[in-house]
């Protein structure tokens, strides 16, 4: 069958410059942003000049093709996803054209992150007031379209408060800069006979008739963000039509720049954390606190912190709170932090015995209390075991009515046989909540339906807005005659008419709206291909399509800055490598609608081509989203009973290779390190830069059994040093350190001798059947070792993780596997608790630049090993971002190189070459140490080795 959109598309790539993307993979990937909806497009396009956008636009209206507008695909009303032309200005238009600290003021490209415009205004004292969770992703576009606000709208207001002008585009391709306008340019611009001309008539007409009904039909509360900004059109808002335009979602012209303003930031700030019997108590105590210069008053919820405890029992928030069920976080600023103090003492004192509380100035713990709010979307959709879904996710109630509104929509949950948790941005009267909705059958999406109707019903009887921030879209457009009577909603249509006469721009949002129960993912995309698995997921049953309903869109992996995930988007910058767009594409291949090859998928095998399986996702996303288990199940199906990539026999094989060329180390070394090096690279899909690294002479296991035996001291405390094929063949003076440290420190030391493996290698290139024998084989050569209780220490991060967590998911059954993984421990976990007896004085070691293995940061953490090194007089930097890149055989594998060097740039390489001289870095990673030794002049340290040179214990060579 013909593509009856081949045309429109063909056209698109002779016209524009930037990308045009047509296939299934794209078209998958941007069906949804973080809403429970889907819209699969015709197009996307991410161009790379306004010149693009009319281009598109124009050739858009010419074959009636819709056009929605996208920045991150955050918003969790469904608005950024549409069934024709995607724009994607995330992509390319992401530039601060100027800045103005003198006027404070910005001018921006819709494709601007909001954490970007906030650092380069940071050098001025400056910030953006408006600051949504997603600030680290979310776009200015995408702000401006839903008229976001943020933690701080009690201090800054929304974003159609801080923005002065807009440069916009309609579809039959008028420019226009709008902003304010006086009655007498106003009265100009009407005479003109063109375009513009008309708009303007079109709007002084519409305001003039509607005026009386805006100012008293409109909610008297500072959270409205459903419909359209008509009340901005009133001459005593001066017509401005910019601020008219925001929070229009896309509906009624494409921005294409902003000039916003900026406001002073507070030099110090503190937060003061109020705690109460419930969250009853806490949405009653919020109208005492305004009025006192309060920057932000946040509610939080038991049951969040409660995930934290569960996901991350090691969170540094958790000791700050004080006593209670609910708390509120108050901020406060000043020039100073004894100014910052002094308001948090008088939020204190204005609650007086009503509230625990504490007050906290160290920006450490305050951003460890903002991360727990900053993420409750995620944190609040795994609950008790069941999925929570957003839809009903920012109503808003004037701050009085926001403890009575509280305890009426539990009442309504409990009336519906459903379960939510509320938290949010209580001092403006704005309530998040995911509810455990049933929306995988049409009974739940009616039952879905029927109570968004009546929750509008219920937050409208109480002076409220169906949406407090991130618009109306499609969860909540149908509900707006709810709120607004007959006459408003005309005025809506014919507001988007007077714009979009042919209603190209994002239809169906606000006006003329579909169904809310329309359009649901999960109800019109279920999975229609096996999906039970291989690997044990006991946290999704085994099943890979809850755990791919795990991603709900947040994009915290779109994240720039700070933790680990997801090292191929920062290096690409393309949906498709972020962990998101792979749970997308993995959605999409278990529904088969667009991506219709299954298991046999080559979008969904692209997309995770790029996936370093670090780990990283495991730990930084909130909803715990594991793609590189997933990339290895997905591999385990995709290349059952066929033929492989080289690399995953040269690679995936590695332990075996390694066993037998110790056999024979002297021919190993002469043909790796011989013109044959050229043909095993390219015959193992080995990437032509990378160097093979060299075997040694003698294995770990060898030198372990030809030492002179130690005479064991009778207090002497067993342990047993897991030889992983790394350490053992590459770099056996690693072990060999080890040995001599944990001898000197009282332990009795154990090495296993035989083929000892825990089976990553196969494992990450999908070759689930050999790993799960490998590791049984080893889990039986380990277990008269373990039986009596010695702990099992692994010196490579990688190895030690898989040991703990994978292993079980591999071979959950096997008793000796979940003894393995019971007593696996890493060096820097068994020494830690010994430090006050062996620790050497303050710097009198070198100074280290910690680089932390992405497994061992997602599985094991890092505080034993900072305390451990600097307990050896070292004192610590540990890199708190960013992978090194290489990641076990992804940076050796053909085709990856320049992916793996841009990862290891992102943070690792800057870090090496800032680092004062005598600077050493510790890197317990192979990979890492790799890496840096391949594209740095740094010689990495193990934290074995550290300790040797620190304790200088003899040892047996």
């Amino acid at each position: 069958m013909a593509d009856p959109h081949a045309a429109f598309a063909a056209e698109l790539r002779r016209a524009l410059a930037g990308p045009v993307r047509t296939d299934p993979g794209h078209r998958a990937l941007y069906s949804t942003d973080a809403s429970n909806y889907r819209q699969v497009p015709v197009a996307v396009v991410q161009p790379r000049s306004t010149d693009d956008v009319a281009a598109a636009t124009a050739l858009a209206r010419e074959h009636g093709v819709p056009i929605t507008s996208r920045g991150a695909g955050t918003s969790i009303a469904g608005n950024a996803c549409g069934p024709g032309l995607v724009l994607d200005f995330a992509r390319h238009l992401d530039h601060i054209e100027h800045l103005d600290p003198d006027r404070r003021t910005a001018r921006v490209q819709p494709g601007v992150v909001l954490d970007s415009l906030r650092a380069a205004a940071a050098e001025h004292g400056l910030t953006f007031g408006p600051d949504p969770s997603t600030h680290s992703r979310c776009t200015l576009g995408g702000m401006i379209g839903n008229n976001s606000c943020g933690t701080h709208s009690v201090a800054w207001g929304k974003t159609v408060d801080n923005v002065r002008e807009l440069d916009v585009l309609l579809t039959d391709g008028t420019r226009l800069q709008v902003g304010a306008t006086s009655e007498a340019d106003l009265q100009r611009a009407c005479l003109r006979g063109d375009r513009t001309g008309t708009l303007y008539r079109t709007l002084r007409d519409l305001r003039d008739e509607t005026a009386p009904a805006v100012r008293t039909r409109f909610p008297d509360l500072t959270r409205r963000v459903s419909g359209y900004n008509l009340d901005h059109l009133l001459p005593e808002n001066g017509f401005h039509l910019a601020r008219a335009l925001v929070g229009s979602e896309g509906t009624c012209a494409t921005v294409l720049g902003a000039t916003v303003d900026l406001v002073e930031a507070p030099r110090a700030r503190a937060v003061t954390v109020l705690g109460f019997a419930d969250t009853y108590a806490a949405a009653d105590e919020v109208p005492r606190l305004r009025g006192l210069n309060a920057l932000a008053i946040e509610g939080l919820s038991a049951e969040l912190v409660d995930v934290v405890r569960r996901r991350n029992p090691r969170s540094p928030a958790l000791p700050l709170l004080p006593g209670g069920r609910s708390w509120l976080l108050v901020e406060t600023g000043g020039a100073d932090e004894a100014e910052a103090r002094a308001g948090a003492e008088r939020i204190a004192a204005a609650l007086g015995e009503r509230a625990d509380h504490v007050v906290h100035t160290d920006p450490a713990r305050t951003a460890a209390l903002w991360k727990i709010r900053e993420e409750g979307s995620g944190y609040a959709t795994l609950l008790d075991g069941t999925q929570r879904w957003s839809g009903w996710e920012d109503a808003a109630v004037p701050p009085e009515a926001l403890g009575s509104y509280l305890r009426d929509f539990d009442a309504l949950l409990a009336r519906f046989g459903l379960r939510g948790v509320t938290y949010g941005h209580y001092g403006d009267g704005c309530v998040h909540v995911r509810i455990d909705f049933d929306l995988l059958s049409r009974s739940g999406g009616t039952t879905y339906r029927d109570f968004l109707e009546a929750a509008a019903d219920l937050v409208v009887g109480h002076g409220g807005s169906v949406s407090g921030e991130h618009g109306d879209g499609r969860a909540r457009s149908a509900l707006l005659p709810r709120m607004y009577p007959p006459e408003i909603i005309t005025a809506f249509e014919r507001f988007k008419t007077a714009f979009d006469p042919e209603d190209l721009l994002n239809p169906g949002q606000i006006v003329r709206p579909r169904p809310v129960d329309a359009d649901l993912r999960t109800i019109v995309a279920p999975p229609v291909i096996p999906s039970r698995t291989e690997l044990a997921l006991p946290d999704d049953g085994g099943d890979l399509a809850p755990a791919t309903r795990r991603c709900v869109g947040m994009g915290k992996c779109l994240d720039s800055t700070g933790g680990v995930m997801c090292p191929s988007y920062r290096a690409t910058g393309e949906e498709q490598h972020s962990t998101r767009g792979r749970a997308h594409l993995l959605f999409e291949m278990l529904s088969g609608q667009v991506i219709t090859r299954g298991w046999r998928s080559p979008e969904v095998r692209d997309a995770l081509d790029l996936c370093l399986s670090c780990k990283g996702c495991k730990t930084d996303c909130p909803v715990g989203v594991d793609m590189a288990t997933y990339k290895a199940e997905f591999l385990h199906h995709h290349y059952r009973r066929r033929l492989r990539p080289a690399a995953h026999y040269s690679m995936g094989f590695l332990p075996l290779w390694l066993a037998l060329g110790s056999r024979a180390p002297r021919l190993t070394a002469r043909a790796l390190s011989s013109p044959l090096q050229h043909l095993l690279k390219r015959l193992g899909g080995i990437e032509p830069r990378r160097d093979i690294p060299q075997p040694a002479q003698q294995s770990l296991q060898t030198w372990f059994a030809e030492r002179p035996r130690r005479q064991r001291p009778r207090d002497s405390r067993r342990v047993v040093l897991f030889p992983d094929t790394f350490t053992n063949h590459f770099e056996p003076d690693i072990g060999r350190d080890a040995v001599a440290v944990l001898e000197e420190l009282g332990h009795a030391v154990e090495l296993p001798q035989g083929s000892v493996c825990c089976g990553l290698t196969w494992h990450s290139t999908g070759q689930l059947g050999t790993a799960r024998t490998v590791l049984r084989r080893t889990a039986r050569t380990l277990r008269p070792h373990l039986q009596r209780g010695a702990p099992l220490v692994g010196l490579e991060p990688s190895c030690t993780a898989f040991l703990r967590a994978d292993a079980g998911e591999l071979a959950p059954d096997d008793p000796d596997v979940q003894r393995v993984s019971t007593a696996a421990t890493t060096f820097a976990e068994l020494l830690e608790p010994t430090t006050a007896r062996w620790a050497r004085p303050a710097e009198s070691g070198p100074p280290l630049l910690a680089q932390v293995h992405c497994h061992q940061y997602a599985e094991t953490g890092y505080r034993a090993d900072r305390a451990v090194a600097e307990a050896a007089g070292s004192p610590t930097r540990v890199l708190d971002a960013g992978c090194c890149g290489l990641a076990g055989n992804f940076g050796f594998e053909r085709g990856h190189h320049d992916v793996s060097v841009a990862c290891a740039e992102h943070a690792l390489l800057p870090a090496v070459r800032a680092a004062d001289p005598g600077t050493a870095v510790l890197a317990d990673g192979f990979s890492c140490r790799t890496q840096l030794r391949q594209t740095s002049d740094a010689q990495p340290l193990h934290l074995a080795e550290l300790l040797a040179r620190a304790l200088d214990p003899p040892r047996h060579d």
